[in-house]
């Protein structure tokens, strides 16, 4: 065998079981929300961003905390409200005075966007000109303020939530913003076991306390690897068919001329398959399978797939035509 390719399964072995015990440290304050666990690891090593959505009291501004506490990494939460500015994300220049001369400057003070991990608590509650203070860090991994660009310390993550059941007072993401995401990722209630062993452990006077497990520099060498991973020709093939099929423009199913306004772009093929280079890593294997693309698809396409006002009448999702497709598309 390779002497490379025996070094890289060593090196992937040695921090995949760095990342079973991550899990394992997670799960000591969340209960359940094993897939949801998984999808933020796999956004993690990806090098992306996620959109979290769940009603209120399903623990994900906790699940955030904990995760960052996991992987040692500053943390901080923004709470989006209506009158949020752009400089209380970004940062403001505030006039100082030098006590030694007297001389007086403006100093950029920095906003909670300059950490590794920040929670944008309920995105969709400020305006879009505050959404889009997000956009160029979400990107380019830069914030540029009076005309000086500023660098943000990797590895650097944006975790959104948003609250699906309250409208009123909220500013829905545009298309482009909710592109910008990684994943989508949608959290469902907890089943009657984990929902009673809640109850138990959040009632009492136990605290359960959270030990770092992985740094900062081990998260940036897992999202170098995660780029190693091969993936065949084949699926690539399978990725782009599946993402094209999206497109009512273009596709040849009648099933997404029916229920679909807007397609995936190329930035979705992009996302599928490097989330699903990162869900086989995570799982301690060194090539794509199939399995890992369909497992992935799902929160890469919620948002880039947009339905018509017909299917919302109908009670037709993005999620419906996903999986229609992936049923229908064949290696």
């Amino acid at each position: 065998m390779n002497k490379d390719l025996v070094a890289l399964e060593k090196e992937v072995h040695i921090l995949t079981g760095k990342l079973t015990d991550l899990k394992k440290e997670i799960a000591k304050v969340i209960i359940g929300q094993e897939e949801t666990v998984e999808q933020l690891l796999i956004t993690f090593l990806a090098g992306g961003h996620a959109l979290l959505e769940g009603v209120p009291g399903l623990a994900k501004t906790l699940m955030i905390r904990t995760l960052a506490q996991a992987i040692d990494l500053d943390f901080k939460r923004i709470q989006f409200t209506p009158d949020l500015m752009p400089s209380d994300i970004v940062g403001t220049e505030i006039l100082e005075e030098d006590h030694s001369t007297g001389k007086k400057s403006f100093e950029f003070n920095k906003g909670p966007i300059f950490a590794n991990i920040i929670l944008a608590d309920e995105i969709n509650r400020t305006p879009p000109k505050t959404q889009a203070a997000l956009l160029e860090a979400m990107q380019e991994f830069e914030v540029t303020y009076s005309g000086k660009t500023y660098t943000l310390e990797r590895p650097f993550f944006i975790l959104a939530t948003q609250n699906p059941i309250e409208q009123s007072g909220t500013f829905p993401l545009p298309e482009a913003q909710q592109d910008r995401f990684l994943f989508y990722i949608k959290i469902g209630y907890p089943t009657a076991a984990e929902e009673t062993h809640i109850l138990k452990s959040t009632t009492g006077t136990k605290k359960e306390k959270v030990q770092p497990i992985l740094s900062g520099n081990e998260i940036l060498r897992l999202q170098a690897l995660v780029r190693e991973v091969p993936i065949s020709d084949q699926l690539v093939e399978f990725v782009s068919t599946l993402v094209r099929a999206t497109r009512p423009e273009t596709t040849t199913n009648d099933y997404v001329k029916q229920w679909v306004g807007w397609g995936a772009g190329p930035r979705a093929g992009q996302a599928m398959i490097l989330t699903a280079k990162a869900r086989a890593l995570a799982h301690g294997r060194i090539a794509v399978t199939l399995e890992d693309i369909q497992h992935v698809a799902l929160p890469v396409l919620r948002h880039r797939v947009i339905v018509n006002f017909k299917a919302e009448a109908e009670g037709i999702t993005s999620d419906n035509v996903t999986r229609k497709l992936l049923e229908q598309t064949h290696l």
